[in-house]
């Protein structure tokens, strides 16, 4: 017998259609089989999804699972059910983890493992060059045959001009793009965060805004020689902004991705809450005037995807000298809340835009099937509450790591249901889910 859930009365906000109406879904077997208004259809559960918002799956494009060799920090259960909790139906994964992902063994033992005891779809991204160690280049046709849908040694610049060079070309033949930690190595040694004013006060090394824009100057250059897509990973400073304008007025394929943490936060944050190491990652957080660049990027076209860049790490990590911390924070139950609270609810995004840059934005980048709300297709779906005010606690969160600098934060909007092939795979607490289920 089939089995059917409605889903009714919501406002179905799907950027693939242009349509931003109030229509009913009907999901059946975990396929989307009818949207329109007032369906009468019988169905085996319903949500009453007035005054929700009604999305196409949302993607987190730049996710770290640490699974495998660091299940301490993060695995691919918990992260993929921490991705639910915030709204997420699919993530694609980063290759730092241990053994990399290098090889198509790894890559298919990542899918297998997701397919086990994921709660989302996961996507792998694969490593471009052997052992993240910016030398080799990885069996790129293999991982892509494997299952790999970009490349990345994120967490780690590629160095060698010639080697991205050698890299684009072959993600050409792959139909994958590559995706650059953009940073000058030679100038963020020994850096722990933004070199500027507030990292004079605080006596702490700075890593300058010039070594990731120096970067993505020559990525775009390489993608202008190979004409081969290049992604910039978590752009955070004005110029890297305006370079990525620039190569898109070029026609280049150029693209890119911006966190939560950097439209949000700014290197004021160190120096207000001194040596909080939940405040250090990399890219550092910058000036205001890059924060607001960042803004704009999102809102003018410039800056593809939101991603969260969700990045575990034990608390031994973490609880040590500024300098010495690891860098990186967990994101991907607040990504989503950041976006309605800081973006859609200031005013700077409308909501329309910003569903698109958890959904065509991200799909686009990666090759994959572009979200919507349509008949055929899989019943992935975001259901927002816009007006929802909830406050964030670290410590009930899904995922095994705790280093999230929004711990305590009061949000106005959350994703209050995720369902991944017509199953519900995230409810918030009732006191918040926004909506009523009944059978």
């Amino acid at each position: 017998m089939a089995d059917r859930l409605l889903i009714r009365g919501g406002r179905v906000i799907d950027p693939a259609q242009d349509l931003d109406d109030v229509r009913d879904v009907l999901i059946e077997d975990g396929v989307i089989r009818e949207v329109a208004p007032h369906i009468r259809a019988p169905a085996d559960r319903v949500i009453e999804a007035r005054g929700l918002v009604v999305a196409p799956g949302f993607i987190d494009m730049h996710v770290h699972l640490r699974e495998p060799g660091e299940e301490d920090k993060e695995t691919i259960e918990t992260g993929t059910r921490a991705a639910a909790a915030g709204g997420f139906t699919a993530v694609a994964c980063m290759a730092n983890t241990n053994p990399v992902n290098d090889t198509a063994a790894v890559t298919q033992w990542v899918l297998e493992r997701a397919r086990a005891v994921g709660v989302v779809r996961v996507y792998p991204i694969a490593a471009v060059t052997r052992g993240l160690q910016g030398q080799e280049l990885t069996e790129m046709g293999e991982l892509a045959d494997a299952g790999a849908v970009a490349f990345s040694d994120d967490g780690r610049p590629i160095r060698s001009a010639q080697v991205l060079r050698c890299a684009l070309e072959y993600s050409r033949i792959t139909d994958r793009v590559v995706i650059d930690h953009c940073e000058d190595p030679d100038l963020t040694q020994g850096g722990a965060m933004n070199e500027g004013y507030y990292s004079s006060l605080l006596g702490l090394p700075g890593m300058p805004p010039e070594a990731e824009a120096i970067i993505v100057a020559r990525d775009i250059f390489l993608a202008r020689l190979t004409e081969a897509p290049v992604h910039i990973a978590h752009v955070s400073t004005r110029a890297a902004v305006e370079l990525v304008r620039w190569a898109k007025q070029k026609g280049l394929p150029v693209t890119a991705e911006a966190t939560p943490h950097h439209f949000t936060l700014s290197d004021r944050a160190v120096y207000e809450r001194p040596y909080d190491t939940n405040l250090k990652m990399n890219p550092p957080l910058r000036t205001e005037d890059d924060v607001a660049a960042v803004v704009e990027g999102l809102a003018d076209g410039t800056i593809d995807a939101i991603a969260s860049d969700h990045a575990p790490h034990r608390l031994d990590d973490k609880r040590v000298e500024f300098d010495s911390a690891a860098f990186g924070v967990i994101g991907l139950e607040t990504a989503v809340a950041l976006a309605l609270d800081r973006l859609v609810h200031t005013g700077r995004l409308s909501l329309r835009r910003m569903v698109e840059l958890f959904t065509v934005g991200p799909a686009r980048v990666l090759r994959l099937p572009t979200p919507t709300v349509a008949p055929g297709r899989p019943a992935d779906l975001t259901l927002i509450d816009p007006e929802q005010v909830w406050t964030y606690r670290v410590e009930a969160s899904f995922s095994r790591s705790r280093n999230s600098p929004f711990d305590g934060w009061t949000f106005r909007g959350r994703a209050v249901r995720t369902i991944v092939g017509g199953r519900v795979v995230f409810e918030a607490p009732a006191q918040h889910a926004g909506g009523q289920e009944r059978k």
